[in-house]
């Protein structure tokens, strides 16, 4: 496999998560390549979003497809970008980088996974590989976390092709990731005749949003972050009506629990306003506990066997390999490309990581 090449033909392939036609186009290109290397391809269908590309590669004697015993590599065919993207941040080459859309986030890794499975392959696998490749993991792999789930439990052990971080350090931990919605509402007045009859939404989210920011406790490492506001209908109008929206992010296991029940506790300040909350966890916490420092040991010494000194670091933000941890199952994660800039113009991976990273995951696969 070129895979330079295959790389600008994915990241010129735009995939826009809620473009269902456009993430399918990629989804066409993924499963081609996989065919090439032997697998049995399954389209999991999805009728709003991308379907899902479900590849086996048996091991050797070819007879054995299925994923008990064997590994799961987890890729993501979706990005953030809009169609036309491409045409103002071009697939480019330059000083030892590639530059454009999705590159980093995910289509290299979806390169290195393919790749890592055709040297892996020269030497015979030893376990059965399967390759799932979502169409939803930037909106929250509302429709692929079940299949996830499932393959996981099949599977010796998960690799999560994420984009390693900037040491080339794997994410050996995550943070959990949920929302919050609160609204609250009041009673409208004309500002200027009526005004002491009014009861202001938005005055009394201002209350609400102080009392929700210090729930962050920095030293459990949960933070929450009121990102989104909205209220009111025009300056002349006491505002009937606020809603915020509410980013989550939590380590510890039992933190959305408490989360949980001192939102439920908020109350109204002001008299004649109401409140109302709701909320989930989309994705739990993977921490560094026991599996994760066993499952990392074991592949740092693989790769120091190929002579890469293997190192372990974490980030704030999730993936689906946030699905995987809570199953007790061995996961690692941030095994793609390493670069920066993840969505935005200014993504971009170093050109060398690639062959780098096909390397260490070939290894894994070769020798877990």
């Amino acid at each position: 496999m070129n895979t330079k090449q295959f790389l600008k033909l994915l990241v010129e392939t735009e995939s826009p998560s809620q473009d269902k036609s456009a993430v399918d186009r990629v989804g066409a290109r993924v499963a081609e390549e996989a065919r090439k290397l032997g697998a049995q391809v399954e389209i999991i269908p999805n009728t709003e979003t991308g379907d899902h590309v479900l590849a086996r590669f048996p091991s050797p004697g070819g007879k054995e497809v299925r994923g008990e015993g064997g590994i799961l590599l987890l890729c993501h065919m979706d990005t953030v970008f809009p169609l036309g993207t491409i045409h103002k941040t071009p697939f480019r080459e330059a000083d030892g980088r590639v530059f454009g859309p999705g590159t980093l986030d995910m289509k290299a890794g979806i390169v290195i996974a393919l790749a890592a499975i055709e040297e892996a392959q020269k030497s015979g696998l030893k376990r059965p590989v399967t390759l799932l490749c979502n169409s939803d993991e930037e909106i929250g792999s509302q429709t692929s976390r079940a299949h996830i789930e499932r393959l996981a439990g099949e599977s010796a052990l998960v690799l999560v092709l994420e984009g390693g971080l900037m040491d080339g350090a794997l994410k050996t931990w995550r943070k959990g990731v949920g929302e919050f919605r609160v609204r609250t509402k009041g009673r409208a007045a004309h500002s200027g005749g009526d005004h002491e009859k009014g009861r202001n939404a938005i005055e009394e989210m201002a209350y609400q949003i102080i009392a929700i920011q210090k729930l962050t406790d920095y030293s459990k490492q949960t933070t929450l972050n009121v990102g989104v506001i909205r209220g009111g209908t025009v300056s002349n109008v006491v505002p009937e009506e606020a809603s915020i929206q509410v980013d989550v992010r939590v380590m510890q296991p039992g933190e959305w629990a408490r989360l949980e029940a001192e939102m439920s506790r908020l109350k109204p300040v002001l008299e004649g306003t109401s409140i109302e909350v709701s909320g989930r966890l989309n994705r739990p916490p993977m921490p560094f506990d026991e599996t994760m420092q066993a499952t990392f040991a074991k592949a740092r010494s693989i790769a120091a066997q190929i002579g890469m000194d293997l190192k372990a670091g974490g980030t704030g933000g999730a993936s689906d390999a946030n699905f995987v941890a809570p199953l007790g199952i061995p996961v690692l994660d941030g095994l793609g490309a390493i670069g920066e800039g993840y969505h935005s113009e200014r993504e971009y991976i170093f050109a060398d990581s690639l062959a780098e990273r096909v390397e260490l995951v070939a290894a894994l696969l070769k020798g877990w």
